[in-house]
């Protein structure tokens, strides 16, 4: 499945808000609320809280190849939630810069928080006693006089396309008066609030006689591609109680049974789909024409879901092949976090059928129907009235996107009457938007004729009605006054459950967002949990606190019809009352006290800057965010506005919020915490902990975990109970380095460019094909950077340190991950306290993050450019590079997580089998898996920052740039900032560490097994094998341009290269093979060639498994790579599973690669890298080791050539590469891992060497709903 960019590029005005501190999120939920997580992953910020989720690093992506949890995520929600995460302004961060590729999308929860935008300070805006507005003073007032030229999409009863630019009669005179006019101040606020949201100007809705509606967006990113989606109004809550998983069996049969989807994948087109409580959904993302197609190709997209969805070809093989695929995709999901989304829903809603509906199904149903219960199923709810298309892409003529519409579904409701009946449940609240607007003809004017479109008169529809509430099922709402009694607190227990977890739910009805009042009322939400937030983080961050992560999410969920507000702590098992009591303490705190006036400031004025930004962002949003977007807020009834018009709406109400009302707001959104208890309180929707069986004690003996509810409710009462105090104002530094400060720094470093080599004497090398610049600081620095206005006024910047976790010595194994993670458990730079930092990137809307890989330690840095942003950022990594502090209690905190991620291991699956399969390949070597608690205890603050600062000296650091900014403004940062950093040239200290070697084979642990005691069976495989890097060298020594002959013109290619940028190009070179970059492009293509083989064969034709993927993991500076499959099955056919999947590896000397085949690989990389080539963070990672040292064989051809690097290599080439991987048996490692009853001690009695590889740490579930969707089809 394509994922989601963080992105869109539309406002909905949608009830979701996210402050959310580590990765386990509410992927089920809409949006999140979340507040705190204290002991962050390890890829957070050294500012803390305030960085985002790390991004594809160029240099680190590979290590994600062992990820180890194919079966923890739910389907669609890698694509969803990315979108629904990065448009929350209060996502992981506060104000980050988002990724790049991420949508600028807003909402009234959710002003899109990565991308900041700046507007005037606030501060002296905030008035106690405000309650009209001063048109002359205020900035809102300001707002109020370009009300006129806000676009709105004015859809009436007559003219369902009709586009208006001006504002609505009623808006611009109320009662007589101009809201233009002077005299308009006595227009009185709660007048204005109740005016209407604009609409997005360019989005089309229609409905065809049948009943099909359509929604259509035309959007320019990526060009001439097209996102087409069939949106079926079914899912799993409508099934009867002996079709328990039917709706996602038609989706599997509909969809891989059609041969018009099938004829697509020629044309570069992608597809899939997936299952939901609520509806089922089928995709394609298409190139709008090919170089072989005579014309468009939308028509032949909307036939294959015409196909799919009313016409599909049940047959009895089909069925058979996907019921034992999704038998495999059942036993797959069903992970420890999958279980505990099943319990936190079963709460929840306890009262319908989402605590109990899940859409995956139910074994021994699917197992047992035919087709023919299958087709009834089918013919039931798959009908045209009961569908939405939307289409989003590069269109340029409306009319005639409508008129295929028309002529590919017209015909579509033309079917034989059936007497199936739905059922309807009215409900008040959860409602769909109203699709039903007339037909499309009386909109368009002259541009369409009716005639064209009319459907023939003989024609007979029977035409059924879809329902009018969706999800279809009641709620038990908690509201104050209804005096219902609390159940007390549920308990989930579970033997693979590591960590204490308190989830605290409040269940209320959705709240569309459609009126000025609502917008007011979500930014003033979104303004007290940013509080809240920052009050956790910062007051127990400097200590040890008791919880490993807080937070409070409010969500808008069109998936269950409801919004739920929800705290959830996690903690260490010994801890957990204390976390609960610290969590309810400060909640009662908030509500009590309020926010503060210096709170209020700060947080509005953040919001209203990443607004501006995301508003310049409007022409930069991909089609399939914007279509993910729409598709969830028309279900929740939001209003969908663009950036610029979500702008303008947010500037207009945030004048007016006054410090009361915002703390009305926190009363009554946190009363159903601070008032537990109360009979005026609402009363929670459910209370539902989930706890481990055993945990360790001491250290090292396991005992038996007793935990009441009772003990539970005490614990909520006693921290209510425990004495509150207001919270003190804090002072925010307007600069880490004053101007006094930097100026004395340059008289004293006296920094400059220096020639980039000896020979050359140029200080400047510049390409204007990449529009690359590179440069050297006199203290060694090499820096480069490229001015990019793809993502406007944003900009990303990378530190690069060559070393990782390779230079890790045998007495100090981890010391550089533990160091790393200390650094950024501190926080500190300089004279500055964490809180201070953390609030300086606060309003600099500054994302850093801090990470370190096998290879390399990265330091990442996403700004904005307003307000000095990217000087701002500068002036962080100056004070990171010579001002870290170390400091000891953080050093104890990054200590104790790498130990729970220890004992973590024997209670994940996935993570026992990769860890086996590392410790046994890389014979052992605990550098490529977590440090164990021998080597952990064994480490003290200065062994660690030892290990991560001799790594940061200036010849061994590159610096990477890539933003909306000037030489000038680069090149003067670069000076001020990294010239002024200390040189270090000789004060490394020399380290030799261990060389990296496999394991000398043949060995017996080349084929293993783990064997995991659990409840439910599941199973899972990992191969792998030993590769190349990316430049050609192998683990034995060897160059394998030597062995291909190209070694002498490869050497010559770089001399030209590096004495005359351009002269490379002077030489036509007899071969691709000659180039630096040979193996890495033939070995891309060789992998998605096997992955395609592993699919066709391990999935499709014997279906043995439902999952099952090829990576590989290439190093830079290491002379070594690695391949690894992973598969997902059930124990019965898991063995089976691994020999199909080993045979399709071994065989393509029998079985030859095809041109086919190849020209396929070729597309998908190239559709690949022209998309994410419009991004920030893709050319950052291209500008990564254009000119590290340790990375001797990447120069800019690397970049300028790949395109035809793809276009020109052929069957051979990938013969070459296919030749480097070791494949026979004496180099091949498996490892097996099976859960079920068998008995599980064995996993960690054989635990030499504890952790895990790369892979996301700890079984932590936190949030509802992040596994239960399907997974993608494909």
């Amino acid at each position: 499945m394509a994922t989601a960019s963080a992105s869109a590029s539309m406002v909905a005005v949608i009830p979701q808000v996210r402050i959310s501190k580590i990765g386990g999120g509410d992927r089920g939920v809409k949006s999140r609320i979340s507040v705190v997580d204290v002991k962050r992953c390890q890829n957070n910020a050294i500012t803390g809280k305030l960085c985002a989720p790390r991004t594809s690093l160029g240099f680190s992506a590979s290590r994600r190849s062992w990820n180890g949890k194919k079966g923890s995520l739910r389907t669609h929600s890698m694509k969803n939630d990315m979108l629904r995460n990065q448009a929350l302004l209060f996502s992981d961060r506060l104000f980050p810069a988002c990724p790049a590729g991420s949508f600028k999308q807003m909402c009234c929860y959710n002003i899109r928080r990565q991308r900041g935008s700046f507007v005037e300070p606030l501060t002296t805006k905030y008035s106690t006693n405000r309650t009209t507005m001063d048109v002359l003073n205020n900035k809102s007032d300001r707002m109020f006089a370009k009300h006129h030229n806000v676009h709105c999409a004015a859809v009436g009863p007559d003219e369902p396309h009709a586009v208006s630019t001006t504002w609505p009669d009623a808006t611009l005179e109320k009662q007589g008066v101009s809201i233009l006019d002077p005299e308009g101040r006595s227009i009185e606020l709660e007048d204005f609030m109740s005016y209407e949201l604009p609409s997005h100007p360019k989005l089309y809705r229609g409905q065809l006689e049948n009943g099909l509606r359509y929604i259509i967006l035309p959007n320019k990113v990526p060009p001439n591609r097209v996102e087409a989606h069939m949106e079926v109004h079914v899912g799993s809550v409508d099934e009867e109680e002996d079709e328990q998983g039917i709706a996602h069996m038609i989706e599997h049969v509909a969809f891989l049974g059609s041969k018009k989807r099938e004829q697509l994948l020629g044309t570069g087109a992608r597809s899939n789909a997936y299952t939901d409580f609520h509806h089922t959904v089928f995709h394609i993302h298409s190139p709008t024409s090919t170089k072989d197609s005579d014309g468009d190709l939308l028509p032949l997209v909307l036939d294959a879901l015409n196909e799919i969805t009313f016409n599909p070809k049940f047959l009895p093989s089909r069925v058979e092949k996907e019921r034992r695929a999704i038998l495999s995709e059942l036993q797959m999901m069903n992970t420890i976090e999958y279980r505990v989304d099943c319990q936190l829903l079963r709460h929840l809603h306890s009262e319908n059928k989402l605590g109990s509906r899940f859409p995956i199904g139910l074994e021994e149903q699917i197992k047992k129907w035919d087709v023919d219960i299958i087709r009834e199923f089918h013919e039931r709810w798959y009908f045209p009235a009961n569908c939405t298309l939307y289409i989003v892409g590069d269109i340029t003529d409306i009319s005639s996107t409508i008129y295929q519409i028309q002529a590919v579904f017209g015909q579509a409701g033309l079917q034989r009457e059936t007497n199936a009946s739905l059922p309807t449940e009215p409900n008040a609240f959860g409602a769909i938007a109203n699709f039903l607007v007339p037909k499309f003809s009386v909109g368009l004017g002259a541009s369409l004729s009716q005639d064209k479109l009319a459907i023939p008169d003989q024609a007979k529809f029977t035409k059924k009605e879809r329902h009018a509430i969706r999800p279809p099922v009641s709620h038990n709402w908690s509201l104050p006054g209804i005096n219902k009694v609390a159940d007390p607190p549920r308990i989930f227990q579970h033997e693979l459950l590591q960590h204490f977890s308190f989830n605290m739910f409040c269940k209320i009805p959705v709240k569309k967002v459609t009126t000025y009042s609502d917008l007011r009322n979500v930014l003033m939400k979104r303004i007290v949990l940013s509080a809240l937030h920052f009050r956790i983080n910062t007051r127990y961050k400097t200590s040890n606190p008791p919880f490993t992560s807080i937070e409070l999410d409010h969500s808008d969920s069109d998936r269950e019809g409801c919004a739920v507000t929800t705290l959830t702590v996690t903690a260490e098992p010994q801890n957990w009352d204390s976390a609960i009591k610290v969590a309810v303490h400060e909640v009662r705190r908030l509500k009590e006290f309020g926010v503060t006036k210096g709170e209020l400031a700060r947080y509005c004025e953040a919001v209203l800057k990443d607004s501006e930004h995301i508003a310049a962002m409007i022409d930069n949003v991909p089609s399939v965010d914007l279509l993910t977007f729409v598709m969830e807020n028309d279900a929740l009834g939001h209003k969908v506005m663009d950036q610029q018009q979500g702008h303008e709406c947010m500037v207009a109400v945030a004048g007016t919020i006054t410090l009361e009302e915002v703390n009305s707001i926190s009363a009554e959104l946190l009363e159903f915490i601070a008032d537990f208890g109360k009979p005026s309180a609402p009363s929670p929707a459910a209370v539902v902990a989930c706890v481990p069986k055993k945990v360790h004690i001491d250290g090292e003996v396991e005992t038996k975990f007793e935990i009441s509810s009772d003990e539970i409710s005490a614990a909520i009462r006693a921290g209510l109970e425990a004495p509150i105090e207001a919270e003190p104002e804090l002072e925010v530094p307007k600069d880490l380095i004053t101007t006094p400060q930097l100026q004395e720094l340059r008289l004293r470093r006296k920094p400059s460019f220096v020639p980039l080599d000896p020979d050359s004497g140029s200080t400047k090398r510049y390409d204007k094909e990449t529009g690359i610049t590179q440069r050297r600081l006199s203290n060694g620095i090499p820096v480069n950077y490229k001015i990019s206005h793809t993502e406007n006024q944003t900009g990303v910047m990378r530190l690069i340190v060559s070393g990782g976790r390779a230079m890790e010595s045998s007495e100090a194994r981890g010391a550089v991950v533990v160091g790393v993670r200390t650094l950024s458990e501190g926080g500190r730079v300089g004279n500055f306290s964490r809180e201070q930092v953390e609030l300086f990137c606060v309003n600099h809307l500054i994302n850093c993050s801090l990470d370190s890989t096998e290879e390399f330690i990265c330091m990442e840095f996403r700004f904005t450019m307003r307000d000095n942003g990217m000087r701002a950022a500068f002036q962080l990594l100056h004070m990171v590079l010579e001002g870290s502090v170390w400091l000891d209690d953080a050093f104890e905190r990054a200590r104790q997580v790498y130990l729970s991620y220890y004992r973590s291991i024997p209670k994940s699956l996935e993570r026992s089998t990769v860890h086996r399969l590392v410790t046994a390949m890389l014979n052992g070597d605990e550098r490529f898996v977590e440090p164990t608690p021998e080597s952990l205890q064994n480490l003290t603050l200065q062994s660690v920052k030892d290990a991560v600062m001799s790594q940061f000296t200036a010849s061994n650091m590159e610096v990477s740039v890539v933003g909306d900014f000037s030489d000038a403004e680069i090149e003067s940062c670069i000076l001020d900032y990294l010239g002024t950093v200390k040189a270090t040239y000789n004060s490394v200290k020399e380290y030799n560490p261990c060389p990296i070697t496999f394991r000398p084979s043949p060995s017996d642990l080349q084929f293993q097994q783990v064997l995991l005691k659990d409840t439910d069976e599941r199973a899972c495989a990992y191969i792998a094998g030993p590769a190349p890097n990316r430049w050609g060298f192998t683990v034995e020594g060897h160059d394998l341009f030597e062995s291909i002959n190209t070694l002498s013109e490869l050497e010559q290619r770089l001399e030209l290269s590096k004495s005359d940028n351009n002269a490379g190009e002077k030489k036509q070179w007899t071969s691709i093979r000659s180039h630096p970059l040979f193996f890495g492009i033939t070995m891309g293509l060789l992998a998605e060639i096997i992955n395609s083989r592993l699919f066709t064969t391990v999935r499709d034709s014997l279906g043995l498994t439902y999952d099952v993927s090829f990576e590989l993991s290439l190093f830079d500076r290491l002379k070594l790579g690695w391949y690894v499959i992973s598969v997902t099955s059930t124990p019965a056919k898991v063995f089976k599973a691994v020999d199909a999947c080993k045979n399709v590896l071994r065989g393509f000397h029998s079985n030859k690669v095809v041109e086919r085949e190849l020209d396929r690989a070729k597309r998908t990389l190239l559709m690949r890298h022209e998309a994410d080539v419009k991004t920030n963070a893709y050319w950052l990672g291209l500008l990564a080791h254009l000119e590290a040292d340790s990375v001797p064989r990447k120069d800019i051809s690397c970049i300028k050539d790949m395109t035809s690097l793809y276009e020109a290599a052929t069957i051979e080439d990938i013969y070459l590469a296919y030749d480097q991987l070791k494949v026979d048996e004496n180099h091949l490692y498996s490892c097996i891992g099976i859960a079920g009853a068998q008995t599980g001690e064995e996993i960690t009695d054989a635990l030499e060497d504890e952790g895990s590889f790369g892979v996301e740490h700890g079984v932590l579930p936190v949030g509802r709903g992040r596994t239960l969707t399907t997974r993608p089809t494909t």
